[in-house]
Order: structure tokens, then C-alpha cells, then sequence
């Protein structure tokens, strides 16, 4: 089949939905479909047998998109629309594959052509106000909040990426018509290399200090008031790593330290390419996830099960969904408890924890299981066709 996917999104850039975008396409060529990506005028181009992508104007001014909602998205989504537009004339496709907010123009292409549509649903559009403070309107929650149930119930095929978002989603429309798809895919190597993380291990902590990393953004529903203040409760040969985030925002991190009487017991790396982060996972002791806010797991928590490297989790639904105590130590979102999961996790429990883990992901989370997946989730939308209004 020939595949028209709307990806309102950098692509590719190395975060969360452009990741799972990626291995999207990659599943959908392995079972031997073609697809259009057409998505915005920013990231680097991947190769991918069956895949051609088209990207919308960039206004002139406009460098790049953080992530979460923004002015700039809306304008680049305008233009998306029209470019999406000219592709739905100028071929003929089999389904139209949305991710996020794209989800609205799908409804809208499937209602002008027929073409069943599968909406591959990464987070609730209303949730990401909070998450990213974005807006505390209620006329603009309502009008994602409607966008999304609007979606759902004219999709003809929905993938969900967790438990409470497939939840989530089963109580606006028929489940179905869902398939739950976990992000867990990952073409990184884990790093094998021993000398080159004991390297870098000396490199970024000199001495027998414990190295405790976290990477991703720095978004504000990522916990990083939770784990800074956590680092107080350890003692000082505890380094707290951090790798990920823009600029100005690692740039006001580092200015705060001193404030939290931090200096010296915090690294602040800001972004390293994706292919170098399985490095820096064998480099470290503990792996930490400390998000505070939202419902969807981590992107970050698959690659850190199958590190081999302890991990530590704040016990909240956006972990528990799929962490387990056996695989993870889970602590509650407060300083001292987090400090204290750590300080367990740099010793034989965490050892134990993180040998769990590996074993549970041999088992669970194997590229033939996610094609599977993802064949089941378009065969839903082909055999839907037109969805009921």
C-alpha cells in the first residue's frame, strides 16, 4: 500500500513523537508499504526504503520548533495543511496516517476522499496544555479537547502508545478499533565498549564518585525541581549528570545551582547526538526518570531498561503503567524518598533490578512484536474504510 503520513513535527530530531515517527515508517517498510512523509521544514532527512518526504514552507524568520504546543506550530501547521493538500491531488493513497494534532487535518482529508485514516495518537492534545504550561484558557483546552474527540471517533483506526492513554482514549470511542503500541524500538547498538565508557565515566566524574544520569528535555514536567533537590539528601559523591535540552534552558538550570547549593555536584552537558546516549548509559550508575506531571511513559525509560544500568522512577501512574518494582526502583515524588531510591540503586538491589530488567525486555519488546503491531493497527483502518460519523 501506498501511505500518506501527516507529521506535524521536526522530522527527524532526536526526541519523543519524531523518534516514534521514524520507527513507524521503518515498521511500515519492513512489511513492505510505501509512505509520503510530509512534515515540517526543519530535521535531517532519513533513509528508509518506500519513503519519500515533503516538507511544508518555512516563513521566513522561523529556525526551528521546540516541542510541546507554540505559536510557531500553528503557523507551520497552516502551511502543512496546503502542502498536505497538494500531495492528496497530485496521488492516490491508501490511508492517511496522522500523528498529534495532524489528526484534525486526517478527519478532514478522509471526509474530502474516502481515504480511511489512522490516527496514531502519542499524548491527549488538552493534557499537553498543562504539561507544557502552554495556556490556563479553558476556551483553548476545550478546543483541543474537541479536536482529540473529533479525532478518535472519526478515525477508523487509533494507535495509543500506553495504558492510560489507550484508557484514555476507550472512553471516547469504540476500543476496538484501538491497538496499544509501546515505543520501545530502538536501532541504537547498546555500547559494548567497556574501555570507552570507563573513559568517559573518568572523564565526566574523576575519582570513585557515583554517577546518576538523567537525559531528555527539560521541560518542566520532566521533574527536574524534584531531581535537584533530590541530589541534597546524597552524599557528596553522588554526581548528578545531565544530558539533553535547548540552550536556554540548560543555561537557567546552571544558573540555579548555585541558589540550591549545588556547585560541583551537577554536570550540565545540554544535547550529545542520539547515537553517543548508549554510551553514556554504560557510563552511569543509576539512570533516573523523575517526571511529575502527565500520564505518558517516558520515550526514555525503554532505552534505559535495556542499558543494564539500575533505573530509578518516581512512583506515579506515567511509570507504574509499565515499570514494576522487580524491573525498577519506584520512589515517591519527593525529594527524600527519591534520594533514598537512588542511594539503593547504586548498590546490590539495583544490580538486581537492572538484570530484571534486561530479561524482561528480551521477552517483551522485539522488532517482530512491534511490526505485528503496527500490521494490525493499518488493517484495522483498511477493513474500516469509511469510519461511521
Amino acid at each position: 500500500m501506498t501511505i500518506l503520513m501527516i507529521a506535524p513535527q521536526p522530522f527527524f530530531e532526536p526526541r519523543g513523537t519524531p523518534f516514534s515517527e521514524y520507527f513507524r515508517i521503518r515498521a511500515l517498510s519492513d512489511l513492505g508499504h510505501r509512505v509520503d512523509l510530509v512534515t515540517y521544514p526543519f530535521g535531517e532527512d532519513r533513509q528508509v526504503p518506500g519513503l519519500r518526504i515533503f516538507r511544508c514552507w518555512r516563513p521566513p524568520g522561523l529556525r526551528s520548533v521546540r516541542t510541546g504546543p507554540s505559536l510557531a506550530k500553528l503557523v507551520l501547521d497552516f502551511f502543512l495543511f496546503f502542502k498536505v493538500l497538494g500531495r492528496l491531488f497530485a496521488g492516490r493513497y491508501d490511508v492517511v496516517h496522522t500523528h498529534e494534532e495532524g489528526s484534525l487535518m486526517g478527519v478532514a482529508f478522509q471526509k474530502l476522499t474516502k481515504t480511511p485514516h489512522l490516527y496514531d495518537m502519542h499524548s491527549s492534545l488538552a493534557q499537553q496544555m498543562d504539561n507544557f504550561q502552554f495556556t490556563r484558557s479553558r476556551l483553548v483546552v476545550s478546543f483541543f479537547r474537541a479536536v482529540e474527540r473529533i479525532s478518535l471517533r472519526n478515525a477508523a483506526s487509533v494507535i495509543v502508545i500506553c495504558r492510560a492513554l489507550f484508557d484514555h482514549a476507550a472512553a471516547v470511542t469504540d476500543p476496538a478499533k484501538l491497538t496499544l503500541i509501546e515505543n520501545f524500538m530502538d536501532d541504537r547498538p547498546a555500547c559494548g565498549d567497556e574501555a570507552a565508557a570507563r573513559r568517559l565515566r573518568e572523564s565526566l566524574a574523576p575519582g570513585a564518585r557515583t554517577v546518576v544520569l538523567y537525559t531528555g528535555t527539560l521541560e518542566a514536567y520532566q521533574g527536574m525541581p524534584l531531581l535537584l533537590e533530590s541530589m541534597k539528601f546524597l552524599p557528596a559523591s553522588f554526581l548528578l549528570v545531565l544530558v539533553g535540552g535547548d540552550p536556554p534552558q540548560v543555561d537557567e538550570l546552571r544558573r540555579g545551582l548555585t541558589g540550591r547549593g549545588l556547585e560541583g555536584r551537577v554536570v550540565l552537558l545540554g544535547r550529545k547526538p542520539a547515537a553517543d546516549i548508549p554510551l553514556y548509559l554504560k557510563a552511569a550508575d543509576v539512570l533516573v526518570s523523575p517526571r511529575s506531571r502527565g500520564t505518558n511513559i517516558p520515550l526514555k525509560v525503554y532505552s534505559y531498561l535495556a542499558s543494564g544500568t539500575p533505573l530509578v522512577a518516581t512512583d506515579l501512574p506515567t511509570h507504574t503503567q509499565t515499570l514494576s518494582p522487580q524491573v525498577a526502583l519506584l520512589a515517591k515524588p519527593e525529594p527524600e524518598a527519591f534520594a533514598a531510591a537512588i542511594a539503593r540503586a547504586a548498590g546490590p538491589e539495583g544490580r538486581a533490578a537492572a538484570a530484571c530488567a534486561l530479561d524482561f525486555c528480551s521477552r517483551n519488546y522485539t522488532p517482530e512484536r512491534y511490526r505485528e503491531r503496527v500490521a494490525a493497527a493499518l488493517a484495522k483502518a483498511v477493513a474500516a474504510g469509511k469510519p461511521a460519523n
